[in-house]
């Protein structure tokens, strides 16, 4: 039985394409008892627009995101699924991206043909990392994973890794579990590291950065992730050292946003805490100078603190 027919059996067709942001495909038209004459006089006469062979949106406006991936769901028949990006958008492990393509997997006995703005994957494995959930989709370790498996860079990946961690509906426990038992995974060994820094509390590929780059390879005491204090949370604390590092790679244009900062480097103050501030040409350029700025307030506390070269060049003494 299809993912559908049992909300069509017991609401109707109507419900069942109000509930599909419009969107409906001629096998759902078919069982709910509709001729291929019917569906063509509504083509014809521009009541409806076609948005892949067989999937058909309701009115003439436009598509939007919702309506797109189901269209792309419906298109790929009964057995396939959400994944990779859009499973994972959907189970809120990422941002949504409109300008993403729809990501759909198979079972690799199926063949489905390409449309633009579909990337469609096949595997053997296609049932068992479903989620258990309707509309079909991966479940969210193996969403996360597929995105890794395609990732450009161990980079890519390990920032993927660290959004999803940081999203609260997975653990980096869970994604080394599956990691365990997918053997092919491009860029698996290099992503245990990531892993144990992501369960470690780092949450963004500049806090992974920052945590390799300056802390560890020249040498500074680990500071505490994602400390939670005045109702918020600080990128890294050295607590005992009165320093808060707080890292951003964003621009930030607007004026709200500026303030917000601003406030939260007041407030630390008040709790007699310093913060520095860096970025990502901070922490990959300069990474070595952005170390001796901490080991500078850390030394404040702790005259002798010892640091690390790196390199005959650095600076860290």
């Amino acid at each position: 039985m299809t993912w559908w027919q049992d909300e069509l059996d017991a609401e109707g067709l109507d419900v069942l394409i109000h509930d599909q942001d419009r969107i409906v495909s001629r096998p759902q038209l078919l069982a709910a008892g509709w001729s291929q004459t019917e569906i063509r006089r509504r083509l014809r006469r521009r009541n409806w627009q076609t948005v892949h062979p067989g999937v058909y949106a309701t009115h003439t406006g436009p598509i939007g995101y919702d309506a797109r991936i189901l269209a792309a769901l419906l298109y790929a028949g009964p057995e396939a699924s959400w994944s990779h990006y859009t499973a994972a958008e959907q189970l809120g492990l990422i941002r949504i991206d409109e300008r993403r393509p729809v990501y759909l997997t198979i079972p690799s006995y199926r063949v489905v043909a390409a449309q633009p703005g579909l990337v469609i994957r096949r595997t053997k494995h296609w049932n068992a990392r479903l989620d258990k959930v309707i509309p079909p989709r991966s479940a969210g370790v193996h969403s996360v994973l597929d995105i890794v498996d395609i990732s450009a860079s161990v980079d890519d990946a390990g920032a993927i890794i660290a959004e999803a961690c940081q999203s609260g509906r997975i653990s980096a426990a869970a994604i080394a579990a599956a990691l365990a038992e997918r053997v092919g995974l491009r860029n698996r060994r290099a992503l245990r590291p990531v892993l144990d820094d992501s369960a470690a509390g780092s949450h963004s590929l500049l806090e992974l950065r920052y945590l390799r780059n300056v802390e560890r390879r020249d040498g500074l005491p680990a500071g505490t992730r994602q400390r939670g204090v005045d109702g918020e949370f600080t990128d890294v604390a050295y607590e005992g050292f009165g320093l808060i590092v707080e890292l951003d790679g964003r621009f930030h244009l607007r004026p709200d946003r500026r303030w917000r900062d601003l406030a939260r480097d007041n407030r630390a103050t008040l709790r007699a805490e310093a913060t520095l501030r860096y970025g990502w040409n901070d922490v990959d350029a300069r990474a070595c100078e952005a170390a001796v700025q901490v080991l500078a307030v850390l030394r404040r506390a702790v005259p002798d603190l010892a640091g690390k070269r790196c390199n005959r060049l650095c600076p860290v003494r």
